[in-house]
């Protein structure tokens, strides 16, 4: 299984579907711009998303935005870029998850 690391290691970008930006635009109220700032500031929670990773590997993506908003994100990789599947804001469990990691990487 890949890491955190790994996966983000090798990226250079984004690739965009036209439908999915409108989709998380109107659906959640996320803008792309907001799905690309989550993978640039920390702390960030990576993990594989096993049960939709049927026909591709797929992962989800807990992190913040620069306007302090968190959103989870469903992604996959294609080459070396980052595909946004999909984008929402954290859910309380997801948020308690990812402050008590925020908690524990305070230095």
């Amino acid at each position: 299984m890949q890491n955190q690391i790994e996966i983000l290691s090798r990226i250079e970008g984004f690739e965009w579907d036209e439908a999915n930006i409108e989709k998380n635009c109107i659906k959640h109220r996320v803008s792309y711009v907001e799905c690309e700032e989550v993978f640039f500031n920390r702390p960030i929670v990576v993990k594989r998303d096993d049960p939709h990773s049927k026909l591709e590997n797929r992962f989800f993506v807990l992190g913040r935005t620069d306007s302090e908003r968190l959103l989870f994100l469903v992604f996959t990789s294609r080459g070396n870029k980052i595909r946004v599947i999909s984008a929402r804001d954290m859910n309380k469990k997801e948020r308690k998850i990812y402050e008590q990691i925020e908690k524990d990487t305070r230095v």
